[in-house]
């Protein structure tokens, strides 16, 4: 008896629902920049030694002790902010300020960005800026939280120098089109070696902090 009880409820409720119509059913889909991959860890491995004679070159002459010092000197410095291409990200170790032909380069690669995605009809994202000037403070906080890489002759001190996160990304356009993060990486890798060959900038893939590591050359 029980289970006519239970076959009578579903077929009740199997009759009163309304069946959904071909405008009701919206679906995400899935586009992609048709762009020919490459290995990153090759294209990118311009290493430190060659990323700190050029940031020494050009950049500040000292790195600030602490953000008060940063402050002071702002006018060799411009303050990069969020955008409709990237996201200035919740720097806990460094300050948002780059030298001005490092400003100008990080939205360059931003304005190409925008361009590749409009051009192949993509829905528009921005990209993570997760690290930019550091100060002596910044690189001692950084050492004590275990960075045993963290050192004053970081490419960081200098404004010249700035991370791009490679998996994190923001999504603008509200439309039911998605991209993959492994191919809005490809986006960006993309526009980074057109700058890189260029001569703009040297890049280095660091795997271990998900980010590219870009320093401006002139």
């Amino acid at each position: 008896m029980a289970g006519l009880i239970a076959l009578a409820v579903i077929s009740f409720v199997s009759c009163g629902t309304k069946p959904q119509t071909d405008t009701e059913i919206v679906e995400d889909s899935l586009v992609w920049y048709p762009g020919r991959t490459f290995s990153y860890k090759t294209k990118f491995n311009d290493l430190q030694a060659k990323q700190h004679e050029v940031a020494s070159r050009i950049g500040l002459s000292r790195p600030p002790k602490d953000r008060e010092d940063a402050a002071k000197m702002r006018h060799h410095l411009v303050e990069i902010k969020t955008n409709e291409n990237y996201i200035v990200d919740s720097l806990t170790h460094s300050v948002p300020y780059l030298i001005p032909s490092a400003a100008r380069e990080l939205e360059a690669i931003g304005a190409e960005w925008a361009d590749i995605l409009a051009r192949n009809g993509l829905p528009h994202y921005r990209f993570y800026v997760t690290s930019v000037l550091r100060t002596e403070q910044d690189i001692k906080y950084l050492q004590k939280s275990g960075n045993i890489n963290s050192t004053t002759q970081s490419c960081h001190c200098y404004g010249t120098t700035f991370d791009l996160a490679y998996m994190r990304y923001n999504k603008v356009t509200r439309t039911h089109a998605y991209m993959h993060e492994d191919n809005l990486k490809l986006v960006l890798g993309q526009v980074l070696l057109n700058h890189q060959r260029a001569g703009k900038i040297y890049v280095k893939y660091e795997w271990k902090q998900s980010c590219f590591h870009i320093t401006v050359r002139q």
